[in-house]
């Protein structure tokens, strides 16, 4: 179990998703994408599904009848899809217990907003002091590049 934060400095937060979307359907994970509000939900489902045809990603919003059969599902709440991965936007929250329950849990923050980098920071510090093993992963480069990580 891992805790990967990404401080995103050059790409969108659906970009960022999306890739890491892809790779984790790629290894056969059921995914679960956590934002504080619904309305944050309802617009990364319209960016998910206007991606285009070569670049598909199989996801449901939370509070339909076929939630746990969701490769990906978009929830303000728990994880109800069997999910082997968490991501979580906007400063939603995980739990250290939640984590550790989990194979990976991605925690995407926007360094160019200084609440959203306060909070993630918050997140880091809550999770390690759990015993969860964590890296943190920036662009500021132009490429993602591993910057710290506490196991």
């Amino acid at each position: 179990m891992a805790a990967l934060f990404y401080h995103l400095m050059k790409s969108g937060v659906e970009d960022t998703l999306a890739m890491l979307l892809e790779k984790s359907l790629e290894r056969g994970w059921r995914v679960a994408v956590r934002a504080p509000d619904a309305a944050r939900l309802a617009a990364l489902d319209q960016a998910l599904w206007m991606r285009g045809t070569d670049s598909f990603l199989p996801h449901g919003m939370a509070g339909g009848p076929h939630d746990a059969l969701q490769p990906v599902l978009l929830t303000t709440g728990a994880a109800v899809n069997g999910a082997a991965c968490l991501m979580t936007l906007d400063g939603a929250e995980v739990s250290a217990p939640e984590a550790l329950a989990l194979e990976r849990v991605c925690i995407l923050f926007d360094g160019r907003d200084d609440a959203g980098l306060a909070l993630a920071r918050d997140q880091w510090r809550g999770l390690t002091a759990a015993g969860v093993a964590a890296q943190y992963w920036s662009e500021e480069s132009g490429r993602w590049a591993l910057k710290t990580e506490r196991k």
